[in-house]
């Protein structure tokens, strides 16, 4: 009944927290399985790029480290905003070198997002520059300049690197946002990548 006194932000704050509970639990914890799936419909309403993601991610084996990057950033939003940046970037970077892998093409482990994106984009043909139809390349150039804000956002709003006093902290809606961008691109590098991979 007291949930019910809460805004409608801070009942699912308090639910993600709850999934997140290892402790003592008076009338037993639910499965796994049922903590799981309360956990996706929170978190559904808020970063709806993640169902594309995920059809996309389930056509792939071998991708653990992807996935489990895909479900920190989603458990980590209104728990801990920091750490959801530091995942969504993860989950990109680790997206980009698998597709990498399985396409032969080499990187160096310590370039940053934005090159590693531009290799992974050009190995499929979706550079930018790869394609002469203005509104695609619009697109296009859109899908890098996140990519490279993304970066950026977890270098400055993240839990990577040590903070002064003063710095600033990111808020759930900063991270929804960092999530659903990265979540969208991720989705569509996958479903490119299946798709051509399936093509050749």
């Amino acid at each position: 009944r007291g949930l019910k006194l809460l805004p409608l932000g801070e009942q699912v704050r308090f639910l993600l927290d709850l999934c997140e509970y290892d402790g003592t639990i008076k009338h037993g914890r639910p499965s796994e399985a049922d903590i799981a799936k309360l956990r996706s419909l929170l978190l559904g309403q808020s970063t709806p790029g993640s169902d594309a993601a995920a059809q996309s991610l389930a056509a792939l084996t071998d991708w653990k480290v992807v996935q489990d990057s895909w479900q920190h950033a989603l458990d980590k939003i209104h728990s801990d905003p920091e750490g959801a940046i530091t995942a969504t970037r993860t989950l990109l970077e680790s997206t980009c070198k698998h597709i990498c892998d399985e396409r032969g093409v080499a990187y160096e482990n310590a370039w940053d997002l934005s090159r590693l994106y531009k290799a992974t984009a050009g190995a499929m043909e979706i550079a930018p520059d790869q394609h002469s139809e203005q509104v695609i390349k619009q697109i296009l150039s859109g899908v890098t300049t996140v990519v490279t804000g993304l970066g950026a956002l977890r270098n400055s709003l993240s839990n990577a690197h040590g903070r002064g006093k003063n710095a600033a902290r990111p808020a759930p809606r900063h991270a929804k946002l960092a999530v659903n961008a990265g979540f969208a691109i991720t989705g569509f590098l996958i479903d490119t990548h299946v798709e051509k991979r399936g093509s050749t």
